[in-house]
């Protein structure tokens, strides 16, 4: 107990430090660098040159805290799925929950900004919110007619490019100028985050992630079985309903901002169980959140640096570092190790 309580903690201030880190450097690394100094006088009141201020201020420093938070409630929705569905593989963008989303938002801003009118934080996540949820009950329609898990994954796939082409196609042929801009949201990118935004999403996330956390002691006896957990007073049809709105919030959240980012939702908890060595939700909970973040940060650093001033989106990097985490997830699940 003693071994695994060092482990929990040493697991955890690796991750904070390690998401720090990479918040500084998100910060300062870019077309133009700005100095650890100056992030630091800025922060206490001194002085700095008026275009480092604005990098900082308005461009970095938003971009930088939206990508920790959402990537971190990406993180958590994609182990409530994996909960929720008893699979390693279940998660937002598999499932095509970020498609359904994605679709319903690009609808909504293309009809709001064709009649020039200004699209708020809460609508884009209450429009996500419709998205996710449609496409969340239809995979939850799926689940009581298919028998195999895998024909579920199917099924989720091929409602994400079905939605994924409509909103291409609502795209593709959008007249006006701010709508053609919607290509860059709709392949995945933290560009463009205003204050706004990151207040808004900072109350959703921080509010769903702790109902969430709340729901850590009925969670770990689902996952030892439906029957278990009613057998320790858990309302399991409840739990479900709870599990999918929540899920479906934190989902939404990210695609209303960032647009779809694949892979994140299941990757993470399976790097992050690696990490702690343990399933319990009570640790995995934070430690799913926290690497979430620390993953979207690392990648969106990789997109915006790699080939600068060309940038890239950043689904493009999480499928390059989390597809291989779900290849050995399929193989080990094959070979009965997992």
């Amino acid at each position: 107990m003693r071994k695994k309580r060092i482990r929990y903690f040493a697991a955890y201030g690796a991750l904070t430090a390690l998401l720090l880190l990479l918040l500084g450097l998100n910060v300062c690394i870019g077309s133009v660098s700005v100095p650890f100094s100056d992030v630091l006088k800025n922060f206490v009141g001194q002085e700095i040159g008026e275009t480092e201020r604005n990098i900082l201020m308005q461009i970095r420093l938003p971009r930088a805290l939206a990508a920790a938070i959402l990537g971190g409630a990406l993180g958590l929705s994609g182990y409530l799925l994996q909960t929720f569905f008893h699979n390693p593989i279940a998660g937002p963008f598999v499932l095509g929950i970020s498609s359904g989303a994605k679709l319903v938002v690009a609808l909504v801003m293309v009809f709001f900004l064709g009649n020039s009118v200004k699209v708020s934080s809460a609508a884009l996540i209450l429009a996500a919110f419709v998205g996710a949820f449609l496409s969340m009950g239809f995979v939850l329609l799926m689940s009581r007619v298919v028998d195999k898990m895998s024909m579920l994954i199917v099924s989720g796939v091929m409602i994400g490019y079905i939605c994924s082409a409509v909103t291409d196609f609502v795209v593709t042929f959008a007249e006006d100028a701010d709508i053609v801009n919607l290509h860059n949201w709709s392949k995945g990118s933290f560009s463009g985050i205003s204050w706004e935004n990151v207040y808004v999403m900072a109350v959703v996330v921080l509010a769903a992630s702790v109902l969430v956390f709340f729901l850590a002691k009925p969670i770990g006896a689902f996952q030892l079985g439906e029957g278990y957990a009613k057998t320790m007073g858990v309302n399991v049809g409840r739990l479900k309903v709870e599990l999918v709105l929540l899920s479906s919030i934190l989902a939404a959240c990210i695609t209303a901002f960032a647009g779809p980012v694949s892979f994140v939702g299941i990757a993470v908890p399976h790097l992050v169980k690696q990490l702690f060595g343990t399933a319990k939700p009570i640790v995995m909970i934070p430690a799913c959140f926290l690497g979430g973040g620390t993953f979207c940060l690392f990648c969106d650093l990789l997109a915006r640096t790699v080939f600068a001033p060309t940038e890239l989106s950043i689904s493009t990097v999480t499928a390059v570092f989390g597809a291989p985490v779900v290849i050995v997830v399929l193989l080990r699940r094959r070979s009965g190790k997992n």
